[in-house]
């Protein structure tokens, strides 16, 4: 892989494989708020959030030594740890966290503004200069996310819609360096390395919050926890930062504007919730943004 210095607008593959990847990843992800509330169901949101992470962290560390992976460069140590304290940390202890007070589907009501915080972020880590045809479908994308996601609701912000949206920011944030980093150490290994990283904080702590009874967390939540850890946090991000390298941070972040709409999918499959015609409409116009944006990104 070519090595792209922080401030270049790096070569984008035009190809349908980044876009691919990049689904592969949004469809994994999206599954991601149920099965944390799912998890939710038997644990604490701090021992969910150190867990998921340590399991995340002992799979990534094997594969690495499996495949014999060159330890990263000392001046990629910085841009991990901010991969670390976005994606592995930060996004999914703010979520656990916000989900105890806030619904899933309230949480996709910030989810449809990753897209655009992925981009933002992009544009100044990686040097990417979208149109702005790009960023006025951008715009567009995300308030029919966050237009449709919203209804219904009501009541001022409370805690957990702060909690919410500074997920968003820093996830946003671990997005974009591991789209950069990706360019030179690799999809998987950005994700593993970044577990990898964690594991001085995360497995300790998890030892730490074990629950004293395991056996009566109910098996739907330890379902949760494996998701959360093995998907969410690790396979999804293979095909991600694969996509964001190759097909561009900004392009490629506008997939996830159609993470909510997947996501109600999954709750409607798992937790019985009912798929409104609305949703399918909302999700068709979405998809026009999301392939308008790619033609002018």
């Amino acid at each position: 892989m070519v090595e792209q210095a922080v401030g270049m607008a790096p070569m984008r593959d035009r190809a349908a494989g980044p876009w691919i990847d990049g689904l592969i990843g949004v469809a994994i992800f999206s599954a991601s708020l149920v099965a944390t509330r799912l998890a939710l169901t038997g644990m604490d949101a701090l021992f969910l959030s150190a867990a998921r992470a340590a399991l995340a962290g002992i799979a990534g560390a094997a594969a690495l030594a499996l495949f014999r992976q060159r330890r990263p460069h000392s001046r990629d140590i910085p841009a991990l740890a901010i991969v670390a304290a976005g994606v592995v940390v930060g996004f999914p202890l703010l979520t656990a966290l916000a989900l105890r007070t806030v619904s899933a589907a309230h949480g996709t009501v910030f989810v449809g503004l990753l897209p655009l915080a992925t981009a933002l972020f992009g544009a100044v880590r990686s040097g990417e200069r979208p149109s702005p045809a790009f960023w006025l479908l951008s715009i567009c994308g995300a308030l029919i996310t966050v237009v449709f996601a919203a209804r219904g609701l009501a009541g001022p912000p409370g805690p957990g819609d702060v909690l919410m949206f500074a997920a968003v920011v820093v996830c946003g944030l671990g997005y974009a360096e591991g789209g950069v980093l990706a360019r030179r150490l690799g999809g998987w290994q950005v994700i593993a390395w970044a577990t990898v990283v964690s594991l001085p904080v995360s497995l300790p702590l998890a030892l730490a919050l074990r629950p004293d009874e395991p056996a009566a967390i109910p098996l739907q939540a330890w379902a949760g926890l494996a998701y959360v850890a093995m998907f969410s946090m690790l396979i999804g991000f293979v095909f991600w930062y694969r996509a964001l390298a190759r097909g561009g941070i900004a392009a490629i972040g506008q997939l996830q504007l159609l993470q909510p709409f997947l996501g109600l999918g999954v709750a409607a499959l798992v937790l019985g919730e009912r798929i409104e015609p609305a949703m399918i409409g909302a999700a068709a116009a979405v998809a026009l943004c999301v392939a308008l944006a790619r033609r002018f990104a």
